[in-house]
């Protein structure tokens, strides 16, 4: 049986060259975020997120939630990938990080397509539950703090609608989710929800191994 290739810095630089279109925008705000303490740990990738503005415009959802916004990258490429009518809900404990993204999505015109709330992200999801009502988003990114992954997920598969989209970064997590010596809190967490969306049947799963895991999970209808 083949396997899969172990992606060396030449082939990732191959990959690049033909698969990335990149643009200034989107450059100077990883730069940005390159420069502050853990910045490049943190941020999504570059291709990552040009996989989320293309399931963004496959899954045709027009109202995304984001748990997790950091300095907004991963905010900046699903905007631009919504409708002009679209909306965007992404939630972060501080308005420090996402006031350096603010400036792009102006940039980008995109800001009024954004809606920050900063605050706890279960607070905030159970605000948007009372607000909206079940089933009130098309699309769901969750790439927040990683102990409390499954409480997350839980919540807010509750506020995706049946047939849309819900996506977690980091379900690898460096590599430490197959280490048994590792048993920090925030490993501990992504494998309680990787094993959880493996026994989940509400869901269709698929762990994809690029960056440091993607796990996309489709609502059954």
């Amino acid at each position: 049986m083949a396997q899969q290739v172990t992606p060396t810095q030449e082939l990732l630089d191959y990959v690049r060259a033909t698969s990335l279109r990149d643009d200034p925008l989107l450059a100077a705000l990883r730069a940005e975020t390159a420069e502050l303490p853990a910045g490049e740990a943190m941020q999504v990738m570059a291709e990552e997120g040009q996989l989320l503005a293309l399931l963004v415009k496959l899954t045709g959802a027009r109202r995304i939630l984001e748990i997790g916004t950091f300095t907004g990258y991963s905010t900046l490429c699903m905007a631009r990938a919504l409708p002009a009518d679209g909306e965007l809900v992404t939630c972060d404990i501080t308005d420090r990080w996402p006031a350096i993204g603010a400036g792009y999505w102006e940039q980008a015109k995109v800001a009024d397509r954004i809606e920050l709330r900063i605050g706890d992200a279960v607070g905030t999801l159970a605000a948007l539950a009372a607000e909206r009502g079940p089933e009130s988003f098309d699309f769901v990114f969750v790439d927040a703090d990683k102990a409390n992954y499954r409480r997350y997920y839980e919540d807010s598969l509750a506020l995706l609608r049946p047939g849309g989209l819900l996506v977690v970064d980091n379900t690898l997590f460096f590599g430490r989710v197959a280490d048994p010596a590792a048993q920090d809190p925030d490993t501990a967490g992504v494998r309680e929800l990787n094993a959880a969306l493996h026994a989940d049947d509400r869901v269709e799963i698929s762990l994809l191994t690029v960056a440091d895991g993607i796990t996309l999970a489709r609502k059954k209808p």
